[in-house]
Formats: structure tokens, sequence, C-alpha cells
């Protein structure tokens, strides 16, 4: 009789990660089995031999899948589990399809990939030619290349890859967005073949997952898989380069426990299965950055857009000035009048909303005044219930004001406009375009994929989008691009409102001026001068983060800090008040001395379905404080998140 120690994809008690069974037939590490559990039947996943033990043993019930899984997912989710203070049954499900148990149809079948343009024939410049040698002669895990919008990063990504594809060596392609799969997959198909492409995505049904984790597990061919960031768990027994494109974006965070950052289980994974990590981005995290400039990962630069190209022209309105809007009380003179040039001359407008930052704000509509904390330099949010402009990071707040306190302006502005108030105005103005509207509402609103033909081949006069559309999509026949408040974002308040800000601003900028077309970029701003704004629209990285990073030492936020965000959901806001207040005290008698505590306040999201939330948060420069902390934490009504990239 063999024994073997078996981990359960199931929590059955908080205390243990596996237990002990037995079985007459020899398994290796990592064999997907079913288990006995009390009177149920539960998938688990072989960890290592085991003694016999002194106790009774129930036997395996049968295996799922004959190849086992690879050791160094294995290995990726027991790292996890304790990096981020979660049981290991949660981790474990990540690398495991849904259903994986169950007999699937034949007809069931995985996504049918198909390209949608001509191959095109790409020589690299000498940049990316220098670019690609030093990643693949790179010596170290993490290489970061930080290219301008335009620069040709894909490219780069395809050439590394066909070096460890002749090894026999498979890769990920990870996206930050469903939304951008068309583009991404369709100049892959067009360098290795369809047949050598595997695409994975949530919108897929479960069948299809399935089918597509069994391709990837028994495949003795490299794969290039393509997906957003589950893609990193599929089964790949020999990999060589894990690409993470628009590695800045924040859905590259895992918004349900384990709320794992992408970017370090990437890198774990590459250490753990001895292959490397490639992140892409013109506008790289700052935190990340600083880390970069401290020589912890190969920084490999991309300059120059790889096709000769105009600069832009570029329009700052100031929406604080009355006479830039006569024609339309937030779409300018000059984006109307650039609208309508486009229209007779057949060429594309992209109108860009951070939907993000569309919330109740408050700023002053003549000087731009902007409500903030003075402590924590982080705007105010507004409750309109109690009149009131609150604090998210301490127990601080103050009555709204009756006007402007810098200029005695009485019009102080609390609310923001929305992607469906854009798309109605625009066809009132323009009713005979062709306006499509894509945003994160995909119930209400286009997909960039569904669209993706149209787009590319400008049948669509207006776009209308949120950060979806501002990412890595290429239009050639774009010419000009407006922004309908850029400081949307710098009203928020959190600790990332003027990186967000920047990456967003300096993101949609690059839709244009990569090729040899004159092209216009206007961008409306109720703070024209705001340092976000200015940067973001030069897309002077290196100047924003030498203003950013002052601001983030000075706040004691990362990179000079780690932070814990604790949360707590009642039913009514007494319970939620009075027990977060308890836990604070708590944990301020027991704390380290480097961790300092913030609140308890309400969240910013403090009303949600009928729940009421408030928030503590945590900061020190030692993660280990805090994740002692996270042992404090009540295990019924409370969340918490480590290593947040957002505090709302």
């Amino acid at each position: 009789m063999n024994f073997y120690k078996v981990a359960p994809t199931v929590l059955i008690r908080k205390d243990a990660v596996f237990f002990t069974y037995s079985s007459p037939q020899e398994f290796e590490i990592g064999t997907i089995v079913k288990i006995p559990v009390g009177k149920k039947k539960v998938i688990g996943i072989i960890i290592s031999e085991d003694k016999k033990p002194t106790f009774d043993t129930k036997e395996i019930i049968e295996q799922i899948e004959q190849k086992p899984l690879p050791k160094h997912l294995l290995k990726l989710a027991e790292w996890m589990a304790k990096y981020y203070q979660t049981h290991l049954s949660l981790n474990l499900k990540l690398i495991l399809p849904t259903g994986i148990d169950k007999k699937r149809r034949k007809q069931d079948s995985e996504t049918k990939i198909k390209s949608i343009r001509e191959k095109k024939n790409k020589t690299p410049t000498n940049e990316q030619k220098n670019a690609i040698k030093n990643i693949i002669s790179s010596n170290q895990t993490t290489n970061i290349l930080f290219g301008v919008t335009g620069s040709g990063k894909t490219l780069v990504y395809i050439e590394c890859i066909k070096n460890y594809f002749k090894q026999g060596l498979s890769s990920i392609v990870l996206v930050p967005e469903i939304g951008l799969t068309s583009q991404v997959v369709d100049e892959f198909i067009s360098e290795f073949g369809q047949e050598n492409i595997v695409l994975t995505h949530s919108q897929q049904t479960e069948a299809e997952r399935h089918k597509t984790w069994l391709k990837v597990l028994n495949s003795d061919q490299p794969k290039i898989i393509i997906g957003p960031r589950s893609a990193l768990f599929l089964p790949i027994n020999k990999l060589g380069l894990i690409v993470v494109d628009e590695f800045h974006e924040p859905s590259y965070k895992q918004e349900q426990q384990p709320k794992y950052s992408t970017i370090r289980v990437a890198t774990m994974l590459a250490k753990f299965s001895s292959s490397k990590t490639v992140f892409g981005s013109a506008t790289p995290p700052v935190a990340e950055y600083y880390l970069i400039k401290n020589k912890r990962a190969n920084l490999v630069k991309l300059n120059k857009t790889a096709q000769k190209s105009s600069k832009p022209e570029i329009f700052l309105i100031d929406m604080k000035r009355k006479d830039n809007f006569l024609k339309h009380r937030f779409v300018s003179d000059e984006l109307i009048s650039q609208i309508e040039q486009n229209l007779e001359n057949k060429k594309q407008s992209l109108i860009f909303h951070n939907r993000r930052g569309s919330t109740a704000i408050t700023l002053c509509k003549n000087c731009g005044w902007t409500a903030i904390d003075p402590v924590t330099e982080i705007p105010l949010s507004l409750h309109a219930d109690k009149h009131r402009l609150v604090s998210h990071m301490r127990d601080y707040s103050i009555k709204v004001p009756t006007s402007c306190p810098e200029c005695g302006e009485p019009e102080i502005i609390h609310k923001g406009i929305g992607t469906k108030l854009i798309e109605t105005e625009l066809k009132k103005i323009f009713p005979k375009a062709s306006i499509a509207r894509f945003d994160g509402d995909v119930k209400n609103s286009e997909t960039v994929n569904s669209k993706y033909q149209d787009l590319y081949e400008g049948n669509i006069d207006i776009i209308i989008g949120t950060q979806v559309i501002a990412k890595g999509i290429d239009l050639p026949k774009l010419t000009t691009v407006g922004v309908i408040q850029a400081d949307t974002g710098l009203s928020l308040p959190d600790f990332n409102s003027n990186e967000r800000a920047f990456q967003l601003l300096a993101q949609v900028v690059g839709r244009v001026g990569r090729n040899k077309n004159e092209s216009k970029i206007i961008i409306q701003s109720y703070q024209p001068k705001h340092f976000s704004i200015q940067t973001g629209i030069t897309q002077n990285y290196e100047d924003f983060y030498k203003e950013e990073i002052k601001i983030r030492k000075k706040g004691y936020f990362p990179p000079f800090s780690y932070l814990l965000k604790i949360s707590c959901v009642y039913k009514t806001e007494v319970a939620a008040v009075k027990n977060a207040k308890k836990l604070f005290k708590e944990l301020k008698k027991d704390k380290s001395e480097n961790v300092k505590l913030f609140g308890p306040t309400p969240a910013f999201y403090e009303k949600m379905n009928g729940t009421f939330r408030w928030q503590i948060i945590a900061k020190s420069s030692s993660r280990q404080d805090l994740l002692e902390i996270i042992k404090k934490i009540p295990p019924s009504k409370w969340q918490y998140e480590i290593d947040p990239i957002s505090l709302l």
C-alpha cells in the first residue's frame, strides 16, 4: 500500500492544507485525484509521498488525469499561499479548470481562432534588434521593456518567443483586457500559425476552458498561450518566456482571494520553471520603476517609434474658460471643429473619458481648486447624504464649502460625466456619423473584438471609449484624440490617482502619431497645469516619475512602504462603525513600532447592496509586520488585501 499527502482544492479545515490517503497504485507528485472527505467526494492534488501513519486512512477513489501537473505550478501555489496569507486550497483552484471531473461531449470544442488581416512582413529596426538581443542574452529572470507607444514592443515579444519556440519551449503572452486579444492574436497567428496558438479567456464556456486546459497539459509540442492573467496557471510543461504586455494595467491585480499581483506571480513562476519574464509598458508603475532603478531587473528601452511618424499637434483646453465651450457645455469648440473636419475627410476620431473618475468630485470651476485632506494630500470624497467631504485615509471631514476657499467662486462642481451621456450628446451634434461606445458595460456597448474589423478599416467615425480603448490597439485611420476631462482621476481619494491619470493620458495620446499622417490631440481639463496632465500629454515619463516619487515618499506610500487594506461589511452603519473602531483599537494595542494605522473610515463605496463598509489602512516598511496583522483579523464580516494597488 502507498501513502500520499493530498491537498484538497476545497477548504476542509483552516488549520490543515493536506490529508493522508492510501492507494495500492503508485502516483507521481502532482497527480490529480478524487478523494473522499466525510460523505463528499472532492478533487485533490498529490503534493508528496507519506509514510504509513499510525491512524487508519481512506483510499484515493480515482485518478482524474493520467498526466500529473508540472511541479513548478505546485511550487507556485504553495508560494502564493504563504505570500498572500491565503489557504492553499484557494491557490490550487487557480491551476485547475472548473468541472475537471466532468465527462465532456464530443461536440464541445475549444474557441476557434481566425486571422482577420493579411500577414505583414515586419523587419525589426536596429533598436528593436538590440532589445531582442538584450532580453535573450540577459541572465536576469525579470526584464522590463520600457518602450514609447508605437515603438513596436509586440514585434520584440514575437522575435524573443521565436527563439524559445525553436528550442521546443512554450511561451505565455498576457494581455490586460479580453477586448484587445483580436489584434494580438492576429499578429501571432501570422508568425506562428493557428495550430500553435492557444487562446484562453473568461468569456469561454466551462467546456471550452476545460478543453483548452487539456490541450496544454497533454501537448508534446511548444505552444504560445495568449490570454488574461489566468493564463499563467495553465499546465505548461516546458516554459521559456512569460510576456506581460501593458504591465501597468490594474486588471493584472486579482480582485478576489487570493488577491495576487500578476507581476509578482509571473516572476515567481519564471523562477520555479527556470524561464524568463518580459514586462512591457510605455508607462511602468512608479513603485516598480523605483525597484528597477535600484537594479532589481534588466531594463531595456525603446525610445523611438518603429515607423517614421509625425508628432501630433496638441491643444490643451482650459475647462474653466467658458469661451472655449460656446457650442456645447462639455465638448469644446475646438474638438467639435476637428471632428467635423474628420467626418469630411473620412478620418476617425477617438473620444476618451476616464470613467473611473466619473464619481462625484469637488472642485472649483474657476480656479481648479480641489478639496484635499491636508495631511495625506488625497482628494476628499463627497458624501451628499451628510453634506460633508470625507477623507478615506483617516478620521477627517469638512462641510461642503458654499464657495471656493481660494478664489471665492460660488460655483463648486460635485459631479462627473459618463460615457453614455457623451454618446447621447455626440449623436445630437453629429446625427449622421457612425458612433460606437466601448467601455466596461459590455451588455449595453460594443466590444472591441466584435467591432475590430470596422474599427481597423475606419467604418466607425467616432469612437467613444474608456480604459479599454486607451490601451495597445492600433487604428491606422485614427487622426484625432479628444479627452473630455483629463483630470477626473486626479479627484479620486487614492494614492495612485496621479499615476493613473498620467498613464491613461499618455496611453490615449499614443493612439495617434504612429505614422506620417497629421494628427491632433485635444485635451480638456480643469487643471491644465497639473504635472500629471503636463507630462501625460507629452508622454514624458521621467519628469512625471521625478515629481510623483517625491509625493509617494512624503506620504509614505509604495515603494516606501507596504500596504494592507482591511474592510468590514455589515448590514447597518452602526454595526460597521462599532466593529471597525473595536478592531482598530485592538490592532493599535498590539502593533509593531514599524506599523502605522489609519482609520477607521467609511470605504469609498460605503453603501453597497444594502450593506455598509468601513476600512482600516495599515502601512509598514516590513511586509512581515502586515502578515502578522492579517492573523488578527476576525474571520467573519472582515476582508483584507495586502499590497493593494488602490485604496478605493
